[in-house]
């Protein structure tokens, strides 16, 4: 039984360590997320399968797209030039956002 606990708190551990909090506002995100919502939905649901649900993502998966879209190491013609303007904080917010839905 002991055996058992360790095993899940464990595993647990090792599941949450991997995760990646936004310390962004929710609030903050929404009002900046206005500029996604032609291609990514007013509640980041896409209408056309070619660009991605934003919807409930991790948001360390989004602050690190977004970062990699904005330093060019990921390129696309739309979302490279907007990412250029964001900042950390601006990211921050925009992954606090999108995971909270």
């Amino acid at each position: 039984m002991k055996k058992m606990i360790g095993t899940l708190v464990f595993a647990a551990l090792t599941v949450t360590a991997g995760q990646v909090m936004a310390d962004g506002d929710i609030d903050e995100g929404k009002t900046k997320a206005m500029a996604c919502v032609a291609c990514h939905g007013v509640a980041g649901i896409s209408s056309n399968e070619i660009w991605p649900n934003l919807a409930g993502q991790k948001a360390g998966y989004l602050v690190k797209q977004l970062k990699a879209f904005r330093d060019g190491t990921r390129s696309d013609p739309v979302m490279s030039s907007m990412a250029k303007t964001l900042s950390d904080p601006d990211i921050d917010d925009l992954a606090a956002y999108y995971s909270s839905l």
